[in-house]
């Protein structure tokens, strides 16, 4: 039986793996949709054979895994492409999320998935949805530092993901991750306390 799910969201570079490990610390089941990709699209992955089917062996590298930044490029440049690579890694990533769900052991569990809005929200799935929220500056500037990527790439990839306003008008909850890292430690907390006390209700 899976546990009351919540669906953690935010736009690249908002703090979401911050959030989930503080989530995870705390003795919470956390399901990363991202993980789960990486997984997939590593060498011998189960996704590797189809996207070579789809996309040739331009999108695969020497070692046998996804090319990710030459499919980032494709991707984020036609949408036909990011649909046709969606279409291949989207069911698969929502079948093993599931099975690690059925695993989860706590009265709650956390799934990351970075698209949530954009993909329509199943309240079936993830009857809570929590956003982290930051300024698009914040993002920016984060995203370039960590990745290398340049001003113009980083903008492509927000331009392709929902707005702020968008995922804010789909959230339950929000985190803001505007400020200090430190900040983010007293909002799980609460928040924890108050996924523990829905998902002793649900069983009711």
């Amino acid at each position: 039986m899976k546990p009351y799910t919540v669906g953690l969201t935010g736009g690249i570079g908002s703090g979401k793996s911050a959030v989930a490990a503080l989530f995870a610390g705390l003795g919470v089941d956390v399901v990363d949709t991202d993980e789960i990709a990486h997984e997939l699209t590593r060498p011998g992955g189960e996704a590797i054979a189809p996207i070579r089917s789809a996309f040739g062996d331009q999108a695969i590298t020497r070692g046998g895994a996804l090319d990710r930044a030459a499919m980032r490029k494709l991707a984020f440049g036609d949408a036909r492409a990011r649909n046709r690579l969606e279409a291949i890694l989207h069911p698969m990533i929502r079948a093993e999320s599931s099975r690690r769900l059925e695993r989860a052991a706590g009265p709650y569990a956390i799934l990351v998935i970075p698209l949530l809005v954009e993909s329509g929200v199943d309240r079936s799935r993830t009857p809570r949805v929590l956003v982290v929220d930051c300024p698009e500056a914040s993002q920016l500037e984060r995203v370039m530092r960590r990745s290398g990527l340049p001003e113009a790439e980083v903008r492509a990839i927000l331009a392709a993901q929902a707005t702020r306003a968008q995922r804010l008008a789909a959230a339950d909850d929000v985190i803001d991750n505007g400020g200090a890292p430190q900040a983010l430690e007293g909002q799980v907390a609460r928040l924890h306390e108050k996924y523990l006390t829905l998902a002793r209700e649900s069983t009711v």
